[in-house]
């Protein structure tokens, strides 16, 4: 059997992760797109999704998303000039600056969690409640383990 038709009938957890990641961002980023945020892209959301209403530092934007400091750096300019981000000095240490949601990246993370929540209630409706909530909980098992493997 040659691998790639291996790797269709038995996918292992690399191949299983990135088509749920990618269904995920194409459903999310479509929604999106579709409720006024045509702009976005999927790599984006390195900044987007782990980005505190009040703020953050690009460097803990970095380390959450697991990315480059200089990829979130391009990413952060990027969005500031879409208009979603913003940056200002940091309260607690004025050498420092905080990314910051505009209005529209406001309105953007509303709208996304909005879209997620309904993306795992559809989700829940089908494995069930519990069987959702065991699923959520080996994955968060999965991911950590896999993470800590660089610690």
């Amino acid at each position: 059997m040659r691998r790639s038709e291996r790797k269709r009938r038995k996918p292992d957890l690399g191949i299983l992760a990135g088509r749920l990641l990618f269904a995920v961002q194409d459903e999310l980023f479509d929604t999106l797109a579709r409720q006024g945020h045509p702009n976005l892209r999927p790599q984006h959301g390195a900044v987007l999704a782990y980005l505190d209403v009040e703020g953050s530092r690009a460097t803990n934007l970095a380390r959450q998303s697991g990315q480059h400091k200089q990829v979130v750096g391009k990413l952060i300019d990027e969005l500031e000039a879409l208009g979603y981000v913003e940056r200002r000095p940091d309260p607690s240490d004025r050498r420092a600056k905080l990314v910051a949601p505009t209005p529209l990246g406001l309105d953007q993370m509303t709208r996304a969690d909005a879209i997620l929540a309904a993306i795992e209630h559809r989700h829940a409706q089908a494995l069930g409640a519990d069987g959702y909530a065991h699923f959520k909980r080996l994955l968060q098992e999965v991911t950590d383990r896999q993470r800590a493997w660089r610690s």
